[in-house]
């Protein structure tokens, strides 16, 4: 069986998207890791079906290039609303859709731009939210010379976060609207592009603790900006989180699931 895929990224946050409003791909951890490989497959930090919702607009699912199934990435979102209007999932410009996290609001700014609406973080405290997934905060004075794949993978793995694990962002805040950021992300095991969840945790990380307001821009890994904004109610937490950045399509192919070979 061929299935065609559309490559895209997200502030340098690669994705496969694929059609799957027929339930026909297969999801068994191994097959999509296959897909996600870099050098034997398609290559990506995600892969995102679009699949029927009986409750919103589409369903978006999204796995990790090891195959496992993640809760919801932020730049993902983003990219699989741009997706879903170009396959006709959706028509208008703003739309719902279904995600592990709850349910997402997105709107298309423009051809290469999208806003999403963002579920209330969950569990901060010291340098800690859970903004969709889990992401532990490292403020750092030098960011160039951050030990991202050393520390990251250690503080990952570590039994303060265990069973499931952490995201970890190495941040250089730079009160009052701006930081920047490299992240260790979990599930692909290495630094990462750009990440929207942790754009979103460093945000509301640094408007709880280090000097931020709102709207925060977030500077990521391969030099784009994602821009977050929102609202600290007066108990201390936070309402209205937007993430609006770039999203972008790289190409277009097709590859027979029976063979893992990929045509462009």
């Amino acid at each position: 069986m061929t299935v065609r895929f559309t490559k895209m990224h997200g502030a340098g946050n690669d994705f496969v998207l694929i059609d799957d409003r027929a339930q026909t791909l297969p999801t068994d951890r191994a097959f999509l890791a296959a897909l996600g490989a870099r050098r034997t497959g398609i290559g990506c930090e995600g892969i995102i079906l679009v699949q029927p919702s009986r409750t919103a607009d589409f369903r978006m699912r999204f796995f990790n290039p090891d195959g496992g199934e993640a809760e919801l990435c932020g730049n993902g979102a983003r990219c699989v609303a741009a997706f879903a209007r170009a396959i006709g999932a959706v028509t208008a410009p703003t739309m719902r859709f279904e995600t592990q996290a709850g349910d997402v609001t997105a709107e298309i700014v423009d051809d290469e731009t999208v806003k999403i609406g963002m579920p209330a973080p969950k569990d901060l405290r010291d340098d800690f939210v859970n903004s969709g997934v889990p992401h532990r905060i490292v403020p750092v004075a030098d960011l160039a010379a951050a030990d991202v794949a050393g520390e990251g993978r250690r503080i990952r793995f570590s039994d303060a976060f265990a069973p499931t694990g952490t995201n970890v962002d190495f941040v250089a805040y730079a009160p009052p609207h701006n930081a920047a950021v490299r992240t260790y992300e979990r599930g692909v095991e290495a630094e990462t592009g750009a990440c929207g969840t942790g754009a979103v945790a460093v945000a509301v990380v640094g408007v709880a603790q280090h000097a931020l307001a709102f709207p925060v821009r977030v500077a990521t890994a391969e030099g784009y900006a994602l821009v977050v904004d929102g609202v600290r109610t007066a108990d201390g937490g936070f309402a209205g989180l937007t993430l609006t950045g770039p999203v972008k399509t790289v190409f277009e192919g097709e590859i027979d699931i029976s063979t893992e070979e990929v045509r462009t």
